[in-house]
């Protein structure tokens, strides 16, 4: 396949976002066949990189062909990039659900037990599916709230001396959430304008995302098992960060 071919190929796949400061490049559909519960579900699946802008570079959005050409230039597999997967008409249907997943590499990979970030990845999957529409946001720089892998491994260690994981962050010089969802929010308009109901147990996220300029419609509980292992993490999220407690959830 010549370069003339593969510019025809994907010429419509690769949407720009332009901002201010950046364009996002939005790759995509992409025909995704994922297994949950013995069981194929058909994704559609979205990948977006960004891409800064430097000086005088305002309102000029890349051609599909330059950006075929820095690839060879940068090292994009050293780089986090985020994606999202996208279930049902999401564009048309009145209802959808999103869940905006912050990446856990030791939770959704390893399948640790010292969160619950596993267990809400595939539960939030079987939701959407189950619904009929929506989407899971999949946010690669989003590590250890925001502070990285390594970070997080620096503050894993610091948790089992005792301290919880908003004194580990803060004591490694790093708010209780770095997390920015501004690129995840402009992803959302492009795909889908309508409201949508959001995947989460903590409020501080809907009111964060409202104020970003996301069109919410409710919100909806993800409640993930308690263990011996992630109770300390479960029992900080309620009392420092805002989230629900499931045994008052009804009251």
């Amino acid at each position: 396949m010549d370069k003339k071919d593969v510019i025809s190929v994907l010429r419509n796949k690769i949407r720009t976002i332009e901002a201010e400061e950046c364009d996002i490049h939005v790759v995509g559909p992409i025909q995704l066949p994922i297994e949950l519960d013995g069981q194929t579900k058909m994704f559609q699946w979205y990948s977006w990189l960004r891409k800064e802008k430097s000086e005088g570079e305002a309102g000029k959005g890349d051609t599909v062909e330059q950006i075929i050409d820095r690839l060879n230039t940068i090292h994009y597999a050293e780089m986090q990039q985020s994606s999202v997967l996208v279930y049902g008409d999401f564009e048309h249907e009145a209802e959808a659900m999103i869940r905006m997943h912050s990446i856990c590499h030791t939770g959704d990979i390893f399948g640790s037990q010292r969160c619950d970030c596993g267990f809400q990845l595939k539960q939030s999957l079987r939701m959407i599916t189950e619904h009929g529409t929506g989407a899971l946001f999949y946010l690669a720089n989003h590590e250890g709230r925001g502070i990285g892998l390594f970070s997080k491994a620096m503050a894993y260690l610091l948790q089992e001396e005792g301290l919880d994981t908003v004194e580990a962050n803060v004591e490694l010089g790093f708010a209780d959430d770095a997390r920015n969802y501004d690129e995840a929010i402009a992803v959302l308009r492009l795909l889908r304008e309508a409201p949508v109901s959001l995947i989460t147990n903590n409020p501080r996220k809907v009111e964060a995302m409202r104020n970003a300029g996301m069109n919410i419609k409710n919100r909806i509980a993800l409640w993930g098992e308690a263990t011996v292992y992630n109770e300390k993490y479960l029992s900080t999220k309620v009392a420092k960060s805002g989230h629900y407690d499931r045994m008052l959830a009804g009251k």
